[in-house]
């Protein structure tokens, strides 16, 4: 983990389970969606469903990973107020990222920059794995294995998923450039 990361809490160990695809992920998502706009309004310029609960027929922890954009996620009095006022603790705080969280620790919430790095990556990411069942089953498989193990942090669990995360990124990128993908609306 990065130097400059800040958890709030400190480290935290918790099992990790990986279930089967829930068909029911993306109303989850749309019922927090709708929790973030109501608290946030226009700050709120993005609010997209990542990570693995978006990408049907993955395996997944069952914890719904939502990216929402701000215009500066440094400037924490402009959402994050409103953000624990909806019930959102927050967790992680990194250059250009935050995470906030459920109090069920069922929904993480990435607060990214409008048009940033981040925002792309992850929207790319998601979107790579919708579509490319190889590396959808690679990830799956590669998950499965690493939740068998015991981890002192969940953060340390994520990490372990960096190098088959930056080879399919690579795919995904190649992707990008053939068919013009940007990330759109979501």
């Amino acid at each position: 983990m990065p130097e400059e990361t800040e958890l709030i809490g400190g480290p935290e160990k918790r099992a990790i389970r990986i279930v089967a695809h829930d068909p029911a992920w993306p109303t989850r998502f749309a019922a927090e969606r709708a929790r973030i706009v109501q608290a946030l309004g226009a700050t709120a310029r993005r609010v997209d469903h990542i990570g693995s609960t978006a990408v049907p027929g993955l395996a997944a922890k069952p914890i719904i990973d939502i990216d929402l954009s701000v215009p500066d996620p440094g400037d924490e009095p402009s959402y994050l107020p409103a953000l624990e006022r909806a019930g959102y603790h927050l967790r992680v705080r990194q250059p250009g990222h935050r995470m906030v969280r459920s109090a069920a620790l069922d929904v993480h919430v990435h607060v990214c920059g409008e048009g940033s790095d981040w925002e792309r990556r992850h929207l790319l990411f998601r979107d790579w794995l919708r579509r490319d069942a190889a590396d959808r089953a690679a990830y799956a498989a590669l998950k499965r294995e690493l939740a068998e193990r015991d981890w002192a942090d969940m953060n340390a669990y994520a990490e372990a998923k960096g190098g088959l995360i930056a080879e399919i990124t690579v795919r995904a990128e190649e992707w990008a450039q053939a068919v013009g993908w940007s990330p759109r609306v979501g």
